[in-house]
């Protein structure tokens, strides 16, 4: 295949080697590593919210509004970081994005009452917001279409990866050092990646020194040509288009779901099935511990069966399984008396949720083009729409009813929901097929 000009800058690219280098794997590994701090970060306060109730004067509606005010901002700004990292490239964004959530993170151990936890954690989530599709265009550019699907399922398991060891960590911490000092701990971590990130990484393949010829022909197989983004972003054919749409109500439902995991599921394990301190961290952290496998085998699935069967098959069918086997499980959990059983549905419900990962994932990536940022920052925006409303939900509905039960029921039907909007999307057909940049 031709190498475009501007990939010549690299001085590996006119060395014939026998055997294609792996840098993209590389390119992977801090993917992996950037998903674990984000979820490092995030399931903390899940863990600490009972001792920060407790310091700051705090009730349950109270803290729900703080873990919503997180993901209000976090949505309200995806969809801008995206477009900014197609246009200016994701080495500089990401490394823009963790520097800005660390300092948030640190800045939660200052917090002094409800007004100012709140502040704290919206700027929180306005710094971390476009992590993840920041993260997509990563891999829209350094991986081929056969292997986007497994890229994004080993990304998300290092999000989950984090977010099980999170729980089992600060309840270990928690008995050294006071709350605060555990929020001053994660953020520093975020400062050592985006430096070395920065140092390393580079937004086009063909200028990193140590990608050679072969694996940049590897890399190039089904990618989109860059766009000029000068020229402004088809607002109007991504925003009316029906893949799209679809996957933001899908993914609606798969975020308001999950944010149940990472915010009330400690306290219900605590309430309402009796789990004690030597349990509680296992089991709260069992939901996203499962997830690991369900990211690394949901993606390798989505890949395989596309290669099998067809993106369409590849993509949806593996999605819409994943959902509906998520609603049963859920709902199953919330029914049976059992305590320990009730805890390992709930598990299997997430894992279910987030088998998906890769498929719907890859599909934003698959109809963006070089617009991936942007794309994948819409769907993620939905979801995070689900986020806010998952926790304020389950507090009006607990505290007006005394109810546990009745929120993971809704949860449950939002997942059988979203099962079925996975009938609407067609991963085979570009949005940029069907417009010009405006």
């Amino acid at each position: 295949m031709e190498i475009p000009v501007a990939q010549e800058k690299n001085p590996a690219l006119d060395l014939a080697s026998q055997e294609p280098t792996s840098v993209r794997h590389k390119v992977l590994a801090f993917g992996v590593a950037l998903a674990a701090i984000t979820y490092l970060d995030r399931v903390c306060i899940s863990i600490t919210a009972p001792l920060m109730m407790r310091d700051l004067g705090l009730n349950t509606l109270q803290m729900s509004l703080v873990f919503s005010a997180f993901t209000f901002a976090y949505g309200l700004f995806e969809i801008p970081t995206g477009w900014w990292g197609d246009r200016v490239g994701t080495r500089k964004v990401l490394t823009r994005i963790v520097v800005w959530w660390s300092s948030f993170t640190m800045a939660t151990a200052a917090a002094f009452n409800f007004p100012s936890l709140v502040a704290i954690r919206f700027l929180f989530g306005m710094g971390e917001a476009g992590a993840w599709p920041n993260a997509a265009k990563t891999f829209s550019r350094w991986f081929p279409l056969s292997e986007r699907g497994t890229a994004q399922g080993i990304f998300f398991m290092g999000a989950h990866l984090g977010g099980g060891v999170t729980p089992i960590l600060v309840t270990a911490l928690l008995t050294r050092m006071p709350w605060r000092g555990v929020f001053l701990l994660f953020g520093a971590v975020g400062f050592f990646w985006a430096f070395t990130w920065y140092r390393w990484f580079r937004d086009d393949p063909a200028q990193h020194s140590a990608v050679n010829r072969k694996e940049l022909e590897h890399i190039c197989r089904g990618r989109a040509p860059e766009a000029d983004h000068r020229r402004g972003v088809p607002w109007k054919h991504i925003l009316v288009n029906r893949s799209l749409i679809a996957l933001c109500l899908m993914y609606f439902t798969q975020s308001y779901g999950f944010y149940f995991y990472i915010t009330w599921l400690p306290t219900y394990l605590e309430k309402v099935r009796g789990f004690k301190a030597t349990n509680l961290g296992l089991l709260a952290g069992m939901p996203l511990a499962l997830s690991v496998l369900a990211d690394l085998f949901g993606g390798l699935t989505t890949d395989w069966v596309t290669r099998r069967y067809g993106l369409r098959l590849g993509r949806c069918g593996v999605g819409g399984a994943s959902l509906l086997l998520a609603g049963l499980f859920i709902m199953v959990g919330a029914s049976t008396e059992n305590a320990w059983l009730s805890a390992l549905l709930i598990s299997f419900a997430a894992a279910s949720g987030n088998f998906l990962l890769g498929a719907c994932w890859g599909v934003c990536i698959d109809i963006a083009g070089s617009h991936a940022g942007v794309v994948s920052a819409c769907m993620n925006t939905a979801g995070q729409v689900g986020g806010v409303l998952s926790p304020i939900i389950l507090a009006l509905v607990v505290e007006n009813y005394s109810n546990w039960a009745a929120p993971l029921y809704f949860s449950g039907m939002l997942y059988l929901g979203g099962a079925l909007c996975w009938l609407f999307i067609d991963p085979s057909r570009p949005i940029l097929s069907e417009a010009k940049p405006q």
